[in-house]
């Protein structure tokens, strides 16, 4: 645990893990030197061995709805019965900094996500998941 460090609530965590500044974890198991090493949101999340966020990443557990999660997998929904359910991330994950996990999020093993993405549903193992977006500049005119 670094300084800053806030654990509250059922949080496991295994050996060799890492869990840095102003990182949040609430109600999750984090196996084996998984990396949760700053400015991050964990809750009621399951991480496998090596999984690690870059900086900023948040794993939201609670729908907006406050509805029940329900996870889909190849079109296939799972009623889960749980209003706070956020992510399991297999063994090697890497999720990009800033990223946003969604209730129910699930990600295979050894699955790499660029920066920035706002994830739901599942994500097989052994995949890279790319965010692809244009950027449009134009002049910025001025009343006068």
């Amino acid at each position: 645990m670094r300084a800053g460090a806030y654990v509250r609530g059922n949080v496991l965590v295994g050996d060799r893990v890492v869990v840095g500044h102003t990182t949040e974890l609430k109600t999750c198991l984090l196996f084996d030197e998984a990396n949760v090493p700053h400015f991050s949101y964990v809750g009621d999340s399951i991480f496998g061995w090596r999984a690690h966020l870059g900086a900023g990443v948040k794993i939201s557990n609670l729908k907006i709805t406050r509805t029940p999660v329900v996870v889909t997998i190849n079109g296939r929904r799972y009623e889960t019965g749980l209003l706070k359910f956020g992510a399991i991330l297999g063994d090697e994950v890497e999720i990009g900094c800033n990223s946003v996990l969604n209730p129910g999020t699930l990600v295979g093993k050894r699955t790499l996500v660029y920066t920035n993405l706002s994830m739901f549903g599942y994500y097989p193992p052994d995949s890279i998941v790319k965010l692809r977006q244009t950027h449009e500049i134009v002049e910025r005119r001025y009343d006068k």
